[in-house]
């Protein structure tokens, strides 16, 4: 099944996409939001689900489905919280500012919590004050939880996931070293978020989904051109089981709790930080990976961060090469 959010309101208007993503159905005759929905899982799901078979058959009246007017699945939400179930991103981060890496990350999972009170639309613009805050795109996995309880185990926790899609984890890194400085986490280096026009059920991705994690190719366009193309399922140390356990450690989760992965992250079989996509490599999912290994390579960093005007695209498909949740799509503004 795959939802989205047209703008209604402050929460948006649920509707049923098809698979192929080129039609709708209005769904807020059965629920009006996907954060009621989620709610209410149990009472309705079933009849959400009756609705996505009738228009997979054409039985009901349907809608072009265009995703430049969905808003964020969850234009809010109770909680937004980002991991770290790509170590090796946080790894390299680290190294450009000159920090060692604990070896307790690599069993003990990084994750912070930010702001859920604005989260945007996957055409929606990166609005951006100040150039020199060194504004980065970090393409993401992110799921969306029904009720947790607390004290879940990770085995648990992964029939707790209601749904799954990406995000760009927008970050201004040059303001990053200076919050965590302070010993107190990320608030203004970390603006709003931006979901994928679809958000879909974990059945419904077939053998792409297992385990807990995601296992296609992540494709990052900047400015048009190949930036990334990342495979998801490969060296994620932690699935989302681990990390909705880890977050639920000390208290229980409510329903419409969005978890990120953190940035997807590879290397090569070398062992080494891997090569750009336009030398042939794998890329990155984010602009700071990159400028680390040119920094590794020349002394010095190359690519700039973000700047008005700049276009980054984030999408997955499936093996019969069709979007799974649509594209983010969306560009650099200043302001």
């Amino acid at each position: 099944m795959k939802l989205a959010s047209l703008p209604q309101g402050r929460d948006g208007r649920l509707i049923v996409v098809s698979d192929d993503l080129a039609w709708y159905a209005d769904a807020d005759h059965i629920v009006p939001t996907l954060q009621a929905l989620l709610d209410d899982w149990d009472r309705f799901y079933p009849l959400i689900e009756a609705l996505g078979i009738e228009l997979a058959h054409g039985a009901i009246p349907r809608k072009r489905f265009h995703e430049r007017e969905a808003c964020a699945p969850l234009p809010r939400a109770f909680q937004w919280v980002d991991g770290s179930a790509y170590v090796n991103h946080v790894e390299l981060v680290r190294k450009a500012r000159g920090a060692e890496l604990p070896e307790s990350f690599w069993t003990d999972p990084l994750m912070y919590q930010g702001g859920s009170d604005d989260l945007r639309g996957a055409r929606d613009p990166i609005r951006l004050a100040d150039e020199a805050w060194g504004c980065d795109f970090e393409a993401e996995i992110v799921v969306v939880t029904g009720d947790v309880p607390q004290g879940v185990s990770a085995e648990q926790a992964l029939r707790h996931i209601r749904l799954v899609g990406l995000v760009n984890d927008v970050s201004l890194r040059n303001l990053i070293p200076g919050e965590l400085a302070k010993g107190f986490g990320f608030v203004q280096s970390k603006p709003a978020s931006h979901f994928s026009p679809v958000f879909v059920t974990p059945d419904a991705l077939g053998d792409a989904w297992g385990g807990g994690k995601l296992s296609r190719t992540l494709m990052v366009d900047l400015n048009g051109e190949a930036f990334g193309r990342i495979e998801a399922g490969e060296e994620c140390t932690f699935d989302f089981g681990v990390l909705i356990a880890h977050l639920a450690k000390t208290r229980s989760l409510g329903a419409g709790s969005l978890i990120g992965s953190g940035t997807v992250s590879n290397r090569d079989p070398d062992g080494s930080p891997g090569r750009p996509a336009g030398q042939g490599g794998r890329g990155y999912a984010c602009i700071a990976e990159q400028r680390m290994v040119e920094t590794i390579a020349a002394g010095a960093p190359a690519t700039p961060f973000l700047k008005a005007g700049d276009t980054v695209r984030i999408e997955m498909r499936d093996a019969k090469g069709r979007s799974i949740f649509g594209a983010i799509d969306h560009a650099v503004v200043a302001g």
